[in-house]
C-alpha cells in the first residue's frame, strides 16, 4: 500500500493538485472503507486487495482530474457532522462556520435559510437548537434533495422542511432568523477559481453578476417581509466585499447590527436588522 501512496502523491504532485499527500490518504482510506485518521504505518504495509486497488486507481483518477475529493469519498465533515456531498451543491467551507457560530448566538427559534444547497448551514444550526426548526429555499431540485438527505441522515426531518423557489417567490411565513450563504463570486473573480470550484461545482451557486453583489441585492429586497419583529438577518460574504454588501442593505433600509470575522481576520458575516424590528424593542 505505500507504494501506491507514494506514487498517488507523485502523480498528485505532478498534476498541480494542492495537499497531495493529504488527499492520497484520504483516497486511500476511501478505498479502504474506513477513515483517513485510521490509516496507520501499520496499514501503509499491508497489499491492497483487488477490489481496493481499483477503487483506490478509480479515485485518484478523478482526482488527477481535479474533481474534489469531498465529491469523490461523497460527505464533508462540517460543524463536526459529516454531509453528503456531490456535484448539484456547493463543498461546505470552513468559512461558513463562522454563520452557523453568529446564529446559534441568537437563540433562533424559526429560521429560514435562503440558498440552502446541502442543507449544511441549517441542518448545523438545528443540531445545536433543539428548540428551533427551520427551511432550506433552493432553486435547485436537485440540490433540495441532497439536503433532504442529509437531513434524514442527521436525524432532522421533523425539524427541517426544504421548498424550491426562486428567492422569496414561493416563500410564507415569518422568521427570527434568516440566514444565507448566497452567489458572491463576479464574473471576473470566477475565470480565476481554482479547477475543483469551476470545473465541478454548480455555477449557479457561485456567481452573481458583474460586481458580486447580485444576490444581496435580491435578498435586501425581499428578506424584510419574512422577518418578524426583532428578526435578523445574517448573510455571509466574499472577500473585500464588506462595504459594497453594506451599501446594498443600507440602500434598502436596513439597520447592521452584528460584523464577524474569520480565521484571517476577513469580515466573513454580517447581521442586519428591518427598522421595525428596533422600533419594536424602544
Amino acid at each position: 500500500m505505500s507504494s501506491a501512496l507514494e506514487r498517488a502523491v507523485s502523480e498528485l504532485n505532478a498534476a498541480g493538485v494542492p495537499d497531495a499527500v493529504v488527499d492520497a490518504r484520504y483516497l486511500m482510506a476511501h478505498a479502504l472503507g474506513q477513515s483517513s485518521a485510521l490509516l496507520s504505518a501499520r496499514h501503509e504495509g499491508m497489499r491492497l486487495s483487488e477490489a481496493a486497488r481499483v477503487r483506490f486507481e478509480s479515485a485518484l483518477e478523478s482526482r488527477l482530474q481535479r474533481k474534489p475529493v469531498s465529491q469523490i469519498v461523497g460527505y464533508r465533515a462540517f460543524w463536526n457532522q459529516s454531509f453528503r456531498i456531490d456535484g448539484h451543491v456547493l463543498d461546505p467551507r470552513p468559512e461558513s462556520e463562522v454563520l452557523v457560530e453568529q446564529a446559534i448566538k441568537s437563540s433562533p427559534k424559526r429560521i429560514l435559510d435562503m440558498g440552502t444547497g446541502s442543507g449544511c448551514i441549517l441542518l448545523a444550526i438545528l443540531s445545536e437548537c433543539p428548540e428551533a426548526n427551520g427551511v432550506g429555499i433552493d432553486c435547485s431540485a436537485a440540490a433540495l434533495a441532497t439536503a433532504s438527505g442529509n437531513a434524514e441522515y442527521l436525524g432532522l426531518s421533523d425539524r427541517a422542511g426544504f421548498l424550491q423557489s426562486d428567492w422569496f417567490s414561493r416563500v410564507e411565513g415569518k422568521y427570527d432568523l434568516i440566514v444565507s450563504n448566497p452567489p458572491y463570486v463576479s464574473e471576473s473573480e470566477y475565470a480565476d477559481l481554482d479547477p475543483e470550484i469551476r470545473l465541478w461545482e454548480p455555477e449557479i451557486a457561485l456567481k452573481a453578476g458583474e460586481s458580486g453583489l447580485d444576490a444581496f441585492r435580491k435578498l435586501a429586497a425581499g428578506a424584510r417581509d419574512f422577518l418578524l419583529p426583532e428578526g435578523e438577518l445574517m448573510v455571509e460574504i466574499g472577500r473585500g466585499q464588506a462595504r459594497g454588501v453594506r451599501t446594498v442593505f443600507e440602500n434598502e433600509g436596513y439597520a447592521e447590527i452584528r460584523a464577524s470575522r474569520d480565521l484571517d481576520k476577513r469580515i466573513r458575516v454580517i447581521g442586519f436588522e428591518w427598522p421595525s424590528s428596533a422600533e419594536n424593542r424602544c
